[in-house]
C-alpha cells in the first residue's frame, strides 16, 4: 500500500486545554507528503479531531497514526460487548465516553465503572490523589490474573517500555489516552469510511495505532527542545518513506491475536523506520 500522506499524532488525556504556546505534553500533529511537511499544536482534543476531519476529508491515500493503543488484551470486549471484536469495543466506548470540548472529561468514571461490572478490582487503575471515584484504586492493586486477563498485550510485552492500557496515570502511561482517543477514532472511520489496522485490510484511508518511541534515539539526535513535536514529524517521514518505496508490507504482517488486541504498527522494525528516515 502506498500513501501519498503520513499524519501521526500524538494524543493526550488532559483535563484541560494545553497553554497557548506550544509545549510538550501535549496535543502534536506530524504531516508528511512528498513536498510538504508540517507539524501542528492543538490546546484540546476536540481541535485536534476537527483538524483530523477536515484532512480525511481532502480524499487520497492516506495513513493517520495514533499514538495510544486501539486495543485492550484479550478478551476484555467480550466481557463488555459479548463479542472477540475490537470494534464492536470501540462503539461501546464511544457510547460511555464524555469529552468536553475544553477536555473535562469523565474517563475516570467510565474506568471505574467497568472495573465494577468485572468484580471490583481492575483491571484499571490510576487516579488523582485528590479525587475518590467508585472502584478505581489511585495505586495498582488489580489483579489480573484473577479477573481472567492479562496485563499486558502481547504488543506491550514485545515493547517493554510500553505500558499496559490499563495503567491511567503516571509517567509514561496511555490508559487515559487510550479512553479518550479510541471515541474519536470510532466517529473518524464511521465519518469517512476509513479502515482500522488491523482489525481491518489497510485502506486508501488507514488508522493505525503508532509508538513513536520505537525512534527515540532518532528523536534525541534531532535535539528539538519540543520531543513531542520532533517524534510525529520523524515518524511521520520514516512511514511515508517506507510507503512511497512500497516497504510497509513488513510492518503490516502481525501475529493472528492482533485482530483482537490490536498492534502498533512498526512494532520489531525499528532499524527499518531508521533506515528510512535517511532516504530524503
Amino acid at each position: 500500500m502506498r500513501y501519498d500522506r503520513v499524519i501521526v499524532v500524538d494524543w493526550s488525556g488532559k483535563a484541560t486545554p494545553s497553554p497557548a504556546r506550544p509545549g510538550k505534553d501535549a496535543i502534536w500533529a506530524g504531516l508528511c507528503e512528498p513536498d510538504r511537511r508540517e507539524e501542528s499544536y492543538f490546546r484540546t482534543r476536540a481541535e485536534a479531531a476537527n483538524w483530523l476531519s477536515a484532512r480525511l476529508a481532502e480524499g487520497g491515500r492516506q495513513l493517520i497514526g495514533f499514538d495510544f493503543p486501539m486495543g485492550f488484551p484479550a478478551g476484555f470486549a467480550r466481557r463488555l460487548t459479548g463479542r472477540d471484536d475490537a470494534r464492536a469495543l470501540h462503539g461501546w466506548l464511544e457510547r460511555q465516553i464524555v469529552d468536553e470540548p475544553d477536555n473535562r472529561n469523565n474517563r475516570f468514571e467510565v474506568a471505574g465503572a467497568i472495573n465494577a461490572r468485572l468484580g471490583g478490582r481492575g483491571p484499571f487503575w490510576g487516579r488523582p490523589m485528590a479525587r475518590a471515584v467508585p472502584h478505581l484504586s489511585a495505586f495498582k492493586d488489580s489483579d489480573h490474573a484473577a479477573l481472567g486477563l492479562a496485563e499486558k498485550r502481547r504488543a506491550e510485552c514485545e515493547n517493554p517500555p510500553a505500558k499496559p492500557v490499563w495503567q491511567l496515570m503516571g509517567a509514561g502511561s496511555v490508559g487515559s489516552q487510550a479512553l479518550l482517543g479510541i471515541p474519536v477514532v470510532h466517529r473518524l472511520a464511521a465519518q469517512t469510511g476509513a479502515a482500522i489496522w488491523p482489525f481491518e485490510a489497510p485502506a486508501d484511508l488507514t488508522l493505525a495505532e503508532v509508538y513513536p518511541s520505537l525512534l527515540a534515539a532518532a528523536v534525541r539526535r534531532d535535539g528539538d527542545p519540543i520531543p513531542d513535536r520532533a517524534q510525529v514529524r520523524l515518524l511521520a517521514r520514516a512511514l511515508l518513506n517506507l510507503s512511497q518505496a512500497d516497504r510497509l508490507a513488513p510492518l503490516l504482517r502481525v501475529p493472528p491475536i492482533a485482530i483482537e488486541e490490536g498492534w502498533i504498527l512498526g512494532a520489531g522494525h525499528t532499524r527499518l523506520l531508521e533506515e528510512a528516515l535517511g532516504w530524503t
